[in-house]
């Protein structure tokens, strides 16, 4: 399934987003422990997260206000069985008691897996405003971090004059399989301190 994401690049400034490619298979780590802090933090040993990556967390006795089967939030790893949540202040939580499940998508594995992107004023148009590779330097795919990072320089954004324009990103995998897995539009804010 294609992910419908949309960008603006400030003209005149680096676009660097970074993206993460969540798997469907689902992962469950059993909650051990949760604190009341600012962040939050929380036990489920060998949890096997990144940093960045999303969670939600279900089934805690006690702290009842971290329960939610829908919202997902990015963590910070602190250790291989720690995780904070830099967006939770639990101070005024209900005190943990037992149980609880970490649950999150598994990251794909990037390893050997190559990507290309390309700028289009309209989808029709045979001229191509960019191009990003991972062998040009404009798409690295970090299989540590579970990371997809696009990069465009300020000095490229500088150039660009469309007031919008499409996109699509195709990654292939080490035998030659092509994912489409992001396309939208993209809208450039002009620069006005240059």
């Amino acid at each position: 399934m294609t992910a419908k994401m949309n960008f603006k690049i400030n003209q005149g400034s680096t676009f660097n987003p970074v993206l993460r490619w969540e798997g469907a298979e689902k992962v469950y780590k059993v909650i051990t422990n949760v604190t009341k802090s600012a962040p939050v933090v929380i036990t489920a040993v060998e949890h096997g997260l990144v940093s960045g990556w999303r969670v939600k967390l279900t089934d805690i006795v006690g702290t009842k206000e971290l329960n939610n089967t829908a919202m997902y939030h990015p963590i910070t790893v602190l250790t291989p069985d720690t995780i904070s949540i830099n967006s939770i202040n639990s101070l005024s939580y209900t005190t943990y008691v037992s149980g609880g499940v970490v649950e999150y998508n598994k990251p794909i594995d990037l390893a050997g897996m190559t990507a290309r992107m390309q700028l289009r004023t309209k989808i029709e148009s045979d001229i191509v405003i960019h191009e990003l590779t991972t062998e040009n330097g404009g798409i690295t795919l970090d299989n540590v971090t579970k990371q997809i990072k696009l990069t465009i320089p300020a000095a490229t954004t500088t150039t660009f004059d469309f007031t919008s324009a499409v996109y699509s990103l195709e990654i292939i995998d080490s035998i030659g399989v092509v994912f489409n897995f992001a396309r939208g539009t993209i809208t450039l804010n002009k620069e006005v301190t240059r």
